[in-house]
């Protein structure tokens, strides 16, 4: 019993560690681009793309994080079935919104490349009202699609028939009907391989943008290289690290999440890992901008 109240703890630290983490760093980068926005400074146009995409991050790791944390350390039944309902749809259509809202970031940073289109995006990304109607676009998608899904949830239960209870160990579903199953599959496997979709189109673009530039720049002196040209490089670098980043994490945490409802009796360090996993993007993200982008560096060296 020592033992296992020893692991039980390990995780326990674990998960806090990388909770504090996560709020840290998409806190710090909140109160910059905030700040920012409220002192009337020169916004890029994708400053408010990253305030949404960080403001769900720090959301996913609230509405999960912290339960998972708790639930870790042996607290039971700290959630009655109201506050399950509110913790796991925040927390769905947080993560709902992390997905949506980079893919909007890649498909701005390939449409800035195109030059077809270069025009007509000069005029898009100039108008704040287009970023704002998008990101707007995004709750409202993943507000709506996530009702149907908590009408199910209740507070942790003896019952062992639950599937959510093996995910997260402080609330409970029941197995729910197979037509019911199907039709909420569809809607939201349909609703993922969209945004995924566009994800890949937009990052194979990039890729081809950074490929000709590299062959470019290799015939010609680096001193001809205008600034904005070695900007849009820098960024489409950036954006790429961040969707490779929050591919590689999602697919592991949905492949995790499916093989715990296959499991009768899943371990609890198989739980532990996928809650580490599904909360790798939210909380490695923010670092990806607070190291590479410049302003926040001076910002808080300012302060």
């Amino acid at each position: 019993m020592d033992g296992l109240v020893y692991i039980n703890l390990n995780w326990g630290i674990t998960l806090l560690t990388q909770t504090a983490a996560g709020i840290l760093g998409n806190s710090s980068l909140l109160c910059f681009y905030n700040f920012t926005f409220i002192t009337a400074q020169r916004l890029r146009p994708t400053d408010l793309i990253l305030n949404q995409l960080v403001l769900a991050n720090n959301l996913v790791i609230l509405s999960k994080g912290i339960p998972q944390t708790m639930a870790a350390l042996g607290l039971k039944s700290f959630l009655d079935e109201a506050g399950c309902k509110v913790v796991f749809y925040l927390h769905r259509v947080a993560r709902g919104v992390t997905l949506s809202t980079t893919c909007l970031l890649s498909g701005f940073q390939a449409m800035k490349l195109c030059p077809s289109i270069s025009v007509w995006m000069e005029i898009k990304i100039k108008s704040p009202k287009c970023i704002v109607f998008c990101c707007f676009l995004c709750w409202i998608l993943h507000l709506v699609l996530n009702i149907s899904v908590v009408k199910h949830v209740t507070g942790q239960t003896n019952n062992k028939n639950m599937s959510m209870e093996k995910m997260y160990r402080y609330c409970s579903s029941p197995t729910l009907g197979r037509l019911l199953f199907s039709v909420n599959a569809v809607i939201f496997l349909v609703t993922d391989v969209m945004f995924w979709g566009l994800m890949v189109w937009t990052s194979r673009f990039m890729v081809l943008f950074l490929y000709r530039h590299k062959q470019r720049v290799q015939h010609i002196h680096s001193s001809r290289i205008s600034p904005r040209t070695y900007y849009e490089t820098r960024a489409t670098c950036i954006i790429l690290i961040l969707v490779s980043m929050f591919v590689s994490f999602h697919a592991l945490s949905s492949t995790l999440s499916f093989w715990i409802t296959q499991i009768q009796n899943p371990i609890p360090w198989l739980i532990n890992i996928s809650s580490l996993v599904s909360l790798g993007f939210p909380t490695f993200s923010p670092f990806v901008f607070i190291f590479s982008d410049t302003r926040v560096s001076r910002f808080y060296f300012a302060c």
